[in-house]
């Protein structure tokens, strides 16, 4: 109880420090949402009417603890241009990224877990320096790169994949997954080297222990060796990682939710800065901020679930 305490204490510090950050950086943003509101025909009197009605004409500090006491109420507030609740444009737009998030991870691991095996089995030969080379190879560069030239190749040249669209899971499963696989290749093609470097490092100290030695000596599998008994205990530091890779790939969804024209909510966020609808932006980093903070307390979940002795600690403490 103790530990969960702390932790909820820390979730609602995050949160407190993201949210007025992002309140403090929107109102130093050029333009004003009352006069996109008003037209360019409108008055300065109908302007000053419009920043009144929105509550715009008070304070800063005054708008940001307002708006925190109704999100604690569970109000999210309404979208100033189209008036629409903000927690059901998050609802309806976060599936598509969290797709996105979740195939760009699922990727990762399937290239990380048998690299990291497979080079930490054979430490320093040439399956290891080949991995390792094309490993930093694709963590140099950038998202957005990797997503220009695997358009290039699988859209343009060979006609496999299309380049941008989206379509919902009810046009099918084929038809969904279809123009949702080059996207979360490029976030997983950055992603996994990370994984694979930190698996291969924990590994390689496993595979000297003791235990592993004596299952080699009463004759079992290579394969049974490094699934069976490394993996598990050499997965602390990647289920780490994992965790901190929510945030990569989130703000790595933003920009490919843009360039693949794929409506998550990456792009509604965009969408909303360019607008100065500070409310959306308000509710969307919140958003955000609260699934990388539960993502991490997820994470500290399977540290239990990994290795009793965490739980034990945890009971003592």
């Amino acid at each position: 109880m103790r530990y969960v305490i702390g932790r909820v204490q820390r979730l609602v510090i995050v949160l407190v420090i993201v949210t007025f950050t992002t309140f403090l950086l929107v109102n130093v943003l050029p333009g004003d949402v009352a006069y996109q509101l008003g037209g360019m025909d409108a008055s300065q009197e109908e302007i000053e009417q419009i920043r009144r009605s929105l509550g715009l004409d008070q304070p800063m500090l005054a708008r940001y603890l307002g708006w925190m006491a109704d999100l604690l109420r569970g109000d999210w507030g309404n979208s100033l241009l189209t008036g629409k609740s903000v927690w059901e444009m998050i609802t309806q737009r976060f599936p598509i990224s969290l797709q996105l998030m979740l195939m760009a991870q699922f990727m990762a691991l399937a290239l990380a877990v048998p690299a990291g095996l497979a080079t930490a089995w054979r430490a320093g030969g040439w399956l290891d320096r080949l991995v390792t080379s094309i490993g930093f190879a694709m963590v140099s560069m950038p998202t957005f790169l990797i997503a220009i030239l695997l358009i290039y190749l699988f859209s343009l040249h060979l006609g496999w994949l299309p380049a941008t669209g989206y379509e919902p899971i009810s046009e099918g499963l084929w038809a969904n997954l279809r123009p949702m696989i080059l996207p979360a290749a490029s976030l997983a093609l950055v992603e996994w080297t990370v994984l694979m470097r930190t698996l291969r490092a924990e590994m390689i100290g496993t595979l000297q222990e003791n235990y592993i030695s004596l299952a080699r000596a009463k004759g079992m599998s290579n394969l049974r060796i490094l699934f069976a008994h490394a993996l598990r205990p050499s997965s602390f530091s990647t289920v780490t990682i994992l965790g901190l890779q929510v945030a990569r790939l989130m703000s790595g969804a933003i920009i490919l939710e843009q360039i693949f024209g794929i409506p998550g909510l990456g792009r509604m966020l965009i969408h909303a800065v360019y607008t100065r609808d500070f409310i959306v932006i308000q509710g969307c980093v919140t958003f955000f901020a609260l699934t990388y903070v539960l993502m991490n307390f997820v994470v500290d979940l399977a540290y239990a679930w990994l290795d009793p002795r965490v739980r034990e600690r945890r009971a003592h403490g």
